[in-house]
């Protein structure tokens, strides 16, 4: 077991350091020493669904439901642990060794886990959540085909992200992140009978590919560098300004950061996000509050120190900061002209990870994180509320709804809860974690961040008004004005509509454990690392841009009640938002789509897919045909002349002439004994002749 002292040292409201227990005894030290567990259960129940699944009275879904509720009441039991008394406890494992280098020693493999405040915040937010969506997930896919195929992949799902959170060291974080992208293949191309659901389930995974490439790269720098792959050892070179590590921090930091980019969604990585929603209901609320898109902003937190002020690739920062700036506003902006309800929450997903991403990149680890933590419990509802309408009226558009609140007062009710908390709207959690970033993004811009801080900030203070909009939209859309669909809408039954609850009340008072000068636990549990931290973090609540944000998110409420309150004809004619050249710039998702068609995947398909064939058929299948017929022609050769007319032709004469003369003595075996003696005397006299003439 590695045990270090971690301190948390906060930039604004003076010096706020934590003692951090790193060998905690009692039950607190077995919670530690057993954590391991956390993310072995769930990847057991997966391995046990597959085996016997079908054969258990609710087809696997009680094995994928009770590993995961495990995992809930085992976070947070660690979570009080961590609470009380904060600790920071790794442990490693060594698997193999892999080859030495110079200076350094052997580059060694190992599996471990790591417990301190973050990946404890992470346990939770994916135990917890996870419950609440693998309860909803038994009554939406309920008569299922693949039912238990479903669970058995959710499992794997929810272990996956376990695997990559307590990883110790970046060769375990990507195996965890590889089967994060396996499961979200599987579960995304669930239906994959619908041509669409498959093409959506290879993007994703094609993306994010293409994206690992960068991951890769930074994890083989510095475990290079370094001479190991555990991320406290790699955090210490930071500390100590360790030389080797300082040439290449830059382009370490810089491809760590683009395989976030891809898992987080980050523009331009961000299309593969909106037709993940192509699977079930259920994986688009697990993937987007907990799993998946949360391990790029996971990924950034635990390597921190790295991208700190002070630290070796603190030049990434601005890049972090740009690409969140523009996610946040431009993704944004595209959900308000969506149809597809799952649609609109998934592009509001994306500009919500632009947020995190851009308080990463101003420095503000807490504030980053604790949006992280917040929006996984009102777009996990509001996943589940979506999930719960299409249910109801077998359609994912919102042209085929409205009136809603009538038929699915539960679902209604939830979502308009989720709403409000995503718009950040005072006391809903949203406001708290929301207007953290703006005090840390005005802090940063204060303290060195310069023009990109400033710009970030009123893009997110844009984005503010535009999130409150598009969710008005789609609350007034869904469930008022009159029933537009074809089917009997209705409420869903109370497995589906428990956990709708149970998110919102999260979703109402979550914000309350992190409220700056007044009440900070969430800051405490972050504070449990094993080193130290140069934090952005408030010291108090910054009323200026509360009341900023909050009238700019009322102002977006106020335009959208104003454009869509009122009922028409037809969904088409109420849905009033449409300026000239922004909306068809909207509608085309700025041509993202179309410019990776037509300039990667259409050129790879047309020209150089015909040049590859080309090269295969003609030049290398020509070299294998030319190489064949010299060889067949060359046995021939071989056969006829040198085996058939030279070495058989030789052992047949050889043999022939022992024939003929086997022949020519057999004539000589008489078996009459005077002979034999008449010709032994004769060869006796003949020697004594020859004997007597050439001596």
């Amino acid at each position: 077991m590695t045990t270090l002292l971690g301190l948390l040292a906060l930039a604004e409201g003076g010096e706020h350091a934590v003692e951090v227990v790193t060998d905690p005894g009692g039950f607190v030290g077995v919670l530690a020493d057993f954590a391991w567990l956390i993310p072995v259960v769930p990847l057991l129940a997966t391995f046990a669904i597959v085996l016997v699944g079908k054969r258990l009275p609710l087809k696997g879904w009680e094995l994928a439901e009770g590993a995961i509720g495990f995992v809930a009441i085992y976070a947070v039991a660690l979570l009080i642990a961590n609470w009380v008394t904060p600790m920071a406890v790794e442990h490693h494992i060594e698997i193999s060794r892999i080859g030495s280098l110079p200076g350094l020693g052997d580059l060694v493999l190992e599996w471990g886990w790591v417990v301190d405040g973050l990946s404890i915040m992470m346990f939770t937010v994916v135990g917890v959540v996870g419950f609440f969506v693998f309860t909803y997930a038994k009554g939406y896919m309920e008569g299922d085909v693949r039912f238990t195929f479903f669970f058995a992949s959710f499992s794997l799902f929810a272990g996956g992200m376990l695997v990559l959170v307590i990883a110790p060291n970046l060769i375990q974080l990507i195996v965890g992140w590889e089967l994060v992208g396996v499961a979200s293949y599987l579960l995304i191309g669930h239906w994959w009978e619908d041509h669409d659901n498959n093409a959506a389930a290879i993007k994703a995974f094609i993306t994010n590919k293409i994206a690992d490439v960068g991951l890769f790269v930074g994890v083989i720098i510095l475990g290079i560098t370094v001479g190991s792959f555990r991320i406290t050892d790699v955090l210490d070179a930071v500390a100590r300004h360790d030389s080797a590590l300082a040439a290449v921090a830059f382009w370490a930091g810089l491809g760590l950061f683009i395989g976030a980019m891809g898992k987080s969604a980050q523009m331009p990585f961000h299309v593969w996000l909106p037709d993940a929603m192509a699977g079930p209901t259920p994986v688009s609320s697990l993937m987007h509050a907990a799993t998946m898109v949360t391990a790029g902003v996971y990924l950034v937190g635990r390597m921190f120190p790295l991208y700190q002020t002070g630290g070796m690739a603190d030049d990434v920062k601005t890049i972090i900061i740009l690409a969140g700036g523009a996610t946040l506003l431009l993704t944004g902006l595209i959900a308000l002209v969506q149809d597809d309800i799952k649609k609109v929450l998934a592009y509001s997903t994306l500009s919500q990870l632009g947020y995190m991403t851009a308080a990463m990149g101003a420095g503000a680890y807490t504030a980053g994180l604790f949006h992280l933590f917040t929006h996984a419990f009102f777009k996990g509802l509001l996943f589940l509320a979506a999930g719960s309408v299409i249910h109801g009226v077998h359609s994912n558009n919102m042209s085929d709804m409205g009136g809603l609140r009538r038929f699915m007062p539960s679902t209604y009710k939830t979502f308009l809860i989720g709403s409000v908390a995503l718009a950040g709207i005072f006391p809903l959690s949203g406001f708290w974690s929301k207007d953290e970033i703006l005090a840390s993004l005005s802090n940063d811009a204060s303290h060195g961040g310069g023009a990109a801080a400033t710009l970030v900030l009123v893009l997110a203070i844009l984005g503010a008004f535009i999130t409150a909009f598009y969710m008005t939209r789609a609350v007034y859309l869904t469930f008022f004005g009159e029933y537009r669909g074809d089917g009997h809408p209705h409420e869903s039954p109370r497995v589906m509509t428990y956990p709708l609850w149970g998110l919102a009340a999260l979703a109402a008072v979550a914000g309350f454990v992190n409220i700056p000068g007044v009440y900070t636990p969430f800051t405490e549990w972050l504070a449990s690392r094993i080193h130290v931290m140069g934090d952005h973090h408030a010291g108090g609540l910054n009323w200026a841009l509360a009341l900023i944000g909050t009238a700019v998110a009322l102002a977006g409420i106020a335009a959208g009640t104003r454009l869509f309150r009122r009922d028409a004809a037809t969904q088409a004619e109420r849905d009033r938002f449409r300026i000239p050249v922004l909306y068809p710039l909207l509608e085309h998702k700025y041509y993202f789509d179309d410019l990776y068609l037509n300039g990667i995947v259409g050129p790879i398909k047309g020209p150089i897919a015909r040049f590859v064939v080309w090269t295969n058929q003609v030049v290398i299948d020509g070299v294998v045909n030319a190489f064949g017929a010299a060889a067949r022609f060359a046995s021939g050769y071989v056969y006829g002349w040198v085996d058939q007319r030279g070495i058989d032709l030789a052992i047949n004469v050889v043999a022939a002439g022992a024939g003929e003369a086997g022949g020519v003595v057999r004539k000589a075996q008489t078996g009459k004994v005077q002979q034999y003696a008449g010709a032994l005397f004769a060869g006796a006299v003949l020697l004594v002749v020859g004997f007597l003439i050439f001596s």
